[in-house]
């Protein structure tokens, strides 16, 4: 009874800092949208964002909405087939449907609760498939430093790519210091990060006393043992090119979107790639499925390409609800009804006898 008091009041309060955001980011556009209204002569009666936003949605071009949805499916089957790569060394063999079914399982689960989908869905293989949770769980961590690592990589990318773009933004914001500017701001940058580490490697015993910094270690501990579970797997390259699908897909999400909304339709793959990146921070951030943040960090990257607030808004809200009411939410409902289903009759293969047998 406690815990479901308390798993409910983590919800409520989750779902109201989304909420919250949400609704910030819905006034601050409502009233410029307003404005524009009255420099348009438009009467404030017809004068509605939240109607421009359903209106914009009910004309989007849903052929590449279903694209997008079509990129998510495909991503999660290759997230499935990795998943499995990773518990197979463990002495199980467990099916790609209950794999992919609990993944979807896990996302429909996130929107209660961030982050509580990694749980459901280690919970709901582990019985399903008759593993221990906590050997399911370990899995479950492996494969998200693999995602961790496969974000820096892209954020590195990313940054190579538009850091001319990106720069001007920032000049923009900032008092101006002439064109050399970035340069001395990437020269102290990697000075202070080359000093940074050169005096924790030097004083690195004193440091580790500390418990924020063993925390760090720690972290950066199971990264490194994360990569080395992907190096003793019989085929590594074949879990790189699954986690290549994901983040690809991931990717093409965001930019396939653009062609479905008017104002975003002409923005490059490099644009994309940016937006991708903004709103996948606008995910982590802890909120039911990136509510309010995903549309928050959105708007700023559809900024540096000139497109309106107003209009980033939009596209906000036709790349969020149709990937959270076609994908995490029906999907995850599809999930709840299928894997009972799957599973009444269904006998995980006994470790114990294949190994026997293999013997």
């Amino acid at each position: 009874m406690r815990t479901a008091v308390i798993n409910t009041l983590k919800f409520l309060f989750f779902l109201a800092i989304g909420g919250g955001i949400l609704y910030l980011v819905y006034q601050n556009q409502d009233a410029a949208y307003r404005a524009q209204c009255s420099l348009d002569g438009v009467p404030p009666e017809s004068c509605s964002l939240l109607l421009k936003v359903l209106d914009d949605f009910a004309q989007a071009d849903w052929f590449w909405i279903v694209i997008v949805l079509t990129a998510f499916v495909i991503s999660n089957f290759s997230r499935a087939i990795r998943w499995n790569m990773l518990i197979r060394p463990l002495g199980y063999r467990p099916s790609f449907r209950n794999a992919f079914w609990t993944i979807m399982l896990g996302y429909f689960a996130n929107l209660g609760l961030p982050r509580m989908g990694e749980v459901v869905r280690a919970g709901a293989m582990a019985r399903y498939e008759r593993i221990p949770v906590e050997k399911v769980m370990g899995t479950v961590v492996v494969d998200r430093i693999a995602d961790a690592i496969s974000l820096l990589i892209l954020i590195g990318l990313a940054f190579l790519i538009e850091f001319d773009r990106l720069w001007d933004a920032l000049e923009s914001n900032m008092s101006p210091g002439g064109g050399s500017g970035k340069f001395w701001v990437l020269g102290i940058a990697t000075g202070l990060v080359g000093t940074g580490a050169m005096l924790f490697w030097i004083y690195r015993e004193k440091l580790t006393q500390y418990p924020i910094v063993r925390k760090l270690v720690d972290i950066l501990s199971g990264f490194v043992e994360g990569l080395k579970t992907v190096r003793n797997l019989k085929r590594p390259w074949l879990f790189v090119f699954h986690s290549v699908v994901i983040w690809t897909m991931y990717f093409l999400m965001t930019w396939l979107c653009f062609f479905a909304f008017a104002p975003t339709s002409h923005l490059t793959a490099s644009a994309g790639l940016l937006v991708f990146i903004f709103g996948a921070f606008g995910i982590v951030i802890p909120s039911p499925g990136g509510m309010g943040t995903y549309h928050f960090l959105v708007m700023e990257a559809l900024a540096i390409y000139d497109i309106s607030r107003i209009e980033a808004f939009s596209f906000a809200n036709i790349c969020f609800f149709s990937i959270q009411i076609f994908c995490n939410i029906l999907l995850g409902l599809v999930a709840l009804i299928v894997l009972p289903q799957l599973n009444r009759h269904y006998l995980p293969p006994d470790p114990v006898a294949e190994t026997r047998n293999a013997a």
